[in-house]
């Protein structure tokens, strides 16, 4: 063991740990759970240091020996090896100050092995810096990073959508508002309002996305650069953009960008409207799927695998389920961001560790729910096309389209006779001589009865 101190007294950390003091004293304090924060947003912590030694270096705030050192020890820890002396909580007090002084030290003590001069965790590695502009900016850096990986999934599912739409656009169906029958449709018609709803959700999360570019770093801990070289505050941001390729932008108002957190509420809410979105789809694949023999059975669903383990044969619609399920975690992730965002206070928001854990965590599971959806289950879904125009064929709501030759009494009275004698409403007609049998062929045409005609897409 060896012996540190801080403002608080003294600790004995472990000979062979890279961590310091700060992070010793954080896995005390925060025993909250087995996660760690996240190791991606902590190598875009070592990021920033590696950058902001570049920087400082060319500034004359930095010795060219120590900064050499430390961009060789971020370069080290960059590779993986020292994954497991990031030893903080997800949630933790403090604001990120200590994942950001976890990286401090590890970087500090990794350095320290390449030059005898003392790497110092926070005259050194984070000069020029706070958490205040360091973590969020991290946690900004790590919501890029993934998002073009959940850009593909919903990129894919917007596609197959238009693509079932295409395939099923001839593919009759009974039309149902508040589960009731109603006027004829198609699943082609189905599929293309599933399409345009994607396209939205694709749409506001692009634009979510892009308003986290706008950083706050270089505002050190509250946005005015305090204890930063003007030439740091004016190249820091170009130098990471070097390093990661992020495209990151320098707020405007960096005291408004270090305590506000509007950005990262608006990218969650994007991300409950596309989970709201997602299990209203997944309810409606389930309960079109639902049977087979004693459901609508108006889908198939692809097996993927047995449903029960006590009814031989049983197949459930696990993949929707399982959808349904990341949604529910996703709008509850929202709910903590929002109470999160508003709990901030004067300066700062003192709440960013949770916020960016569950915008990492529900981004990632999204990510792999669009991509278990499309190809498992929308890639491979059918329809029972024969089944649907049957049902259209017999329904009797499908009188609908005699109210305007008829009206709407007479029309009705003839969807009571015809639930009543259980025969179709065209039959009926037919026997009852209101209408020749050509006026009638025609109202009741699938083209008609789905108002094809109108059809503007």
């Amino acid at each position: 063991m060896r012996i540190e101190t801080d403002c608080v007294g003294s600790l004995a950390i472990p000979d062979k740990a890279l961590y310091g003091i700060h992070a010793a004293r954080a896995q005390q304090n925060f025993p909250i759970s087995s996660e760690k924060t996240d190791v991606a947003l902590m190598k875009n912590i070592v990021l920033i240091k590696q950058a902001a030694a570049v920087v400082n270096q060319q500034a004359g705030t930095l010795d060219s020996q120590k900064s050499r050192a430390i961009i060789r020890a971020c370069q080290d820890v960059l590779s993986g090896k020292y994954d497991d002396q990031f030893v903080v909580a997800a949630i933790q007090g403090g604001a990120g100050t200590s994942a950001n002084m976890n990286v401090n030290e590890v970087v500090a003590n990794v350095a320290g092995q390449y030059t005898a001069i003392v790497i110092h965790p926070n005259d050194d590695v984070n000069q020029s810096q706070s958490t205040n502009d360091v973590f969020p900016t991290a946690g900004k850096m790590t919501l890029l990073q993934l998002y073009p990986a959940l850009r593909q999934q919903l990129q894919r599912l917007v596609h197959v959508l238009l693509d079932r739409a295409e395939t099923f656009k001839d593919a009759v169906k009974v039309g149902r508002t508040q589960l009731q029958d109603a006027v004829p449709t198609t699943f082609g018609n189905s599929f293309h309002a599933y399409y345009s709803l994607f396209k939205r959700d694709l749409q506001r999360v692009n634009q979510a996305v892009d308003v986290l570019r706008n950083v706050n770093l270089g505002g050190t801990a509250i946005g005015t650069g305090l204890n930063a070289s003007e030439f740091y505050r004016e190249h820091i941001v170009d130098e990471v953009n070097d390093l990661t390729g992020v495209k990151l932008v320098v707020s405007e108002d960096k005291i408004d960008a270090t305590q506000n957190c509007d950005a990262l509420a608006a990218f969650s809410s994007s991300l409950k409207m596309l989970s709201l979105d997602l299990i209203k789809l997944s309810n409606d694949l389930r309960l079109l799927g639902s049977g087979p023999q004693a459901g609508f059975c108006e889908l198939r669903l692809p097996a993927v695998q047995a449903g029960s383990s006590i009814m031989p044969g049983k197949v459930n619609p696990v993949i929707p389920e399982v959808v349904n399920q990341v949604a529910f975690q996703v709008i509850g992730y929202d709910t903590t961001v929002s109470l999160a965002v508003q709990a901030g206070q004067l300066e700062l928001n003192a709440f960013e560790p949770v916020i960016f854990k569950d915008l990492i965590d529900g981004e990632v599971i999204l990510t792999g729910a669009l991509e278990t959806l499309v190809t498992r289950c929308l890639e491979g879904i059918q329809v029972n096309a024969e089944y649907g125009k049957e049902q259209v064929e017999k329904s009797a709501i499908s009188a609908t389209v005699l109210a305007p030759v008829i009206g709407y009494e007479r029309a009705m009275n003839l969807v009571k006779q015809a639930i009543r004698q259980k025969k179709s409403v065209k039959t009926l007609l037919k026997t009852q001589a209101i209408m020749s049998d050509e006026q009638i062929d025609y109202l009741f045409s699938t083209q008609h009865l789905i108002n094809r005609s109108n059809d503007k897409r």
